[in-house]
């Protein structure tokens, strides 16, 4: 959401210094919002997708290796638990647990040694449709002020308007998610925002 703003922002003002026509910046950005969701839904899609397909083969790797490699194994077990401060005894029984069962001996070492978790089979798919959508949602915002308005001008001070206030929303509730501070994170969202547009405006301009 926060590229869906910034980039079609971008492109809106830094064609507000060359061209007179709403239509042509509205046409413009609609493409951009277009091409940026479907290319960034794909490459969510294949993000997600490459990470099920290593998981897979780190779980198949694993599987091989208890069975032709079972002491060494049971060896890379057993130095996971003494990180954890367990007394040998204790050690040797949850090893010969563990590597009782072979589908727990593989789940052990996809998480403790190789720090890997079962990817959502519907990740791939949900991961593409949300950023897809988030890019649109956002990339519709500073476009808005072009389709109301016949004016440039006014178009463009209305897109800098709802623009830097979604930016600074979207950053402060993202902040409230990520960090302990969100207005730190809303500002640094809305400088992004504003150096992006800053410089595509600039440069439309000088150009034209």
């Amino acid at each position: 959401m926060s590229d869906g703003l910034t980039v079609p922002f971008a492109l809106a003002a830094g064609l507000s210094g060359a061209v007179e026509a709403t239509g042509i910046i509205v046409t413009a950005g609609l493409a951009e919002v277009a091409a940026g969701a479907i290319a960034m839904g794909l490459g969510g899609f294949l993000a997600a997708r490459t990470d099920a397909e290593h998981f897979a083969a780190e779980k198949a790797r694993e599987e091989r290796e208890t069975v032709e490699l079972p002491e060494e194994e049971a060896a890379e077990v057993a130095g996971i638990l003494r990180g954890y401060g367990l007394t040998e005894d204790l050690v040797a029984a949850v090893v010969t647990a563990i590597r009782s069962d072979q589908k727990r001996w593989v789940d052990f070492m996809m998480r403790f040694e190789l720090g890997l978790e079962e990817p959502d089979p519907q990740r791939a798919r949900n991961s593409a449709l949300t950023i897809a959508l988030s890019y649109v949602a956002g990339g519709l915002v500073p476009l808005a002020p072009y389709i109301v308005f016949g004016s440039v001008h006014t178009a463009l001070i209305g897109s800098v308007a709802v623009t830097l206030l979604a930016l600074l929303v979207f950053g402060y509730v993202k902040g409230r998610f990520t960090t302990t501070r969100p207005f730190r994170s809303a500002w640094q969202t809305v400088v992004v925002g504003g150096l992006a547009a800053t410089a595509a405006f600039t440069i439309a301009k000088l150009v034209g």
